[in-house]
C-alpha cells in the first residue's frame, strides 16, 4: 500500500545516506551494461491485465513501488504490450523535474507540527539503524521520515525504492516515443500520507515506529515483493486476510483511502485517454487491480472486456 510518491525518496536522498561497512549497499543507478543484460535476460513479473474497448486494446499492469535491481526490466509480454501502447500512465511520472519539484516543496517540515521528545528520539534511533542521516527530520515532515524509514526496511534484501518499477518504465516509454502521462498529482498522493492535526502527525509516526520497532515492518515488505515478483494472484487477492494491516477503525480508513477512493480517479484518467483514440499502458500499483474496486473491475463496469494475461514460464 506505497503511493508511487517514495519513488522519489531515493531522487530526494541522493548522496545522503551514510556509508559504513555495516549499512545497506546504496542503491546505484544501473549501468548501460546492467541496463542491456537485464533487458536481455529479464522475465515477466507483476500482473498484467489486457482491457479493450472501441476497437483498441489497452492495458493495466500492478507494479512494485520497492524493487530489486533485476526487477525494473520487463520480461517479453509486457515489453511488447508497452511496445504497443500509445501512452504510458503512471500514478506519477517520477521523471517529470515539475513534479520532483512539487513533491520536494511539499514535504518540508512543518513548525505546526511539533512531536513530543521522547517520539523525534525513537525516530532518529531508527534513522541511525537505517544509516540515514538524522538531518532528515530537519528537512521532512515528521510523517516522511517515517513513512520513508518503513518503504526502506528490506534495503539489505535488495529492495529499494530506487529500483521501482514505474520508474525504469517511464524512461522506457520515453526511448519509444510514448507519451508518459500522470494520472495523479504529488499533493493528491501526500495528502495521503500528511495529517492535517498535530494528533494525526503523532499516530502516524508511532505506527511506523510500532513496526520498524517490532521487526515486522521488513518481514512484510519482502513478503508482498516476493507475491509481486512471482506473480502470485491468488495470494494479492487476498491481502487484507494476511496483511495485518486492518487492526482498528483507523487501520481500516486508511486502506479506504489509499485504495478504494484513488481508484476511481485512476480508472477515469485511463478510460479518458482510451476514449481520446490511444491505446493505453496503465502501470499503478497491484493492490490497486484487486476486488470489486479494482481497476480491472471498474474497467469492466464501463463496458471494457478485461482479461488477466498469463505469463508463460
Amino acid at each position: 500500500m506505497i503511493p508511487a510518491i517514495f519513488l522519489l525518496i531515493s531522487a530526494s536522498l541522493a548522496g545522503a545516506q551514510v556509508t559504513a561497512s555495516s549499512c545497506p549497499p546504496e542503491a546505484l543507478p544501473p549501468t548501460p551494461a546492467q541496463v542491456h543484460e537485464g533487458l536481455k535476460s529479464a522475465k515477466d513479473r507483476g500482473f498484467l491485465w489486457r482491457a479493450s474497448k472501441d476497437g483498441r486494446t489497452s492495458y493495466l499492469y500492478g507494479t512494485m513501488h520497492v524493487a530489486k535491481l533485476d526487477w525494473m526490466f520487463p520480461g517479453a509480454t509486457v515489453a511488447q504490450a508497452l511496445r504497443a501502447s500509445d501512452t504510458l500512465a503512471l500514478e506519477l511520472d517520477v521523471l517529470d523535474p515539475e513534479i520532483m519539484k512539487r513533491f520536494q516543496e511539499a514535504i518540508g517540515p512543518r513548525p505546526d507540527r511539533l512531536l513530543p521528545k521522547a517520539l523525534i528520539d525513537r525516530v532518529r534511533v531508527q534513522l541511525r539503524a537505517a544509516c540515514l542521516p538524522e538531518q532528515l527530520l530537519a528537512v521532512m515532515a515528521p510523517e516522511m521520515v517515517a513513512a520513508t524509514l518503513s518503504v526502506m526496511a528490506a534495503r539489505r534484501e535488495g529492495l529499494d525504492p530506487a529500483y521501482g518499477i514505474d520508474a525504469f518504465y517511464a524512461g522506457m516509454a520515453r526511448g519509444l516515443r510514448k507519451d508518459v502521462l500522470s494520472l495523479e498529482t504529488p499533493e493528491l498522493q501526500l495528502k495521503l500520507i500528511l495529517g492535517s492535526t498535530t494528533e494525526d502527525t503523532a499516530e502516524a509516526v508511532a505506527s511506523a515506529l510500532e513496526e520498524l520497532e517490532g521487526g515486522t515492518a521488513a518481514p512484510m515488505l519482502i513478503r508482498v515483493a516476493r507475491m509481486w515478483s512471482e506473480g502470485r494472484i491468488s495470494e494479492l487477492e487476498t491481502y487484507e486476510q494476511w496483511c495485518d494491516c486492518l487492526k482498528t477503525e483507523a487501520d481500516r480508513t486508511t486502506m479506504k483511502r489509499m485504495l478504494d477512493e484513488r481508484n476511481p480517479g485512476l480508472v477515469s484518467g485511463i478510460d479518458a485517454i482510451h476514449a481520446a483514440g490511444k491505446r493505453v499502458f496503465a502501470a499503478v500499483g497491484s493492490l490497486h487491480m484487486i476486488g470489486e474496486l479494482g481497476l480491472p473491475s471498474l474497467l469492466s463496469k464501463r463496458g471494457y472486456q478485461v482479461e488477466r494475461v498469463e505469463f508463460k514460464p
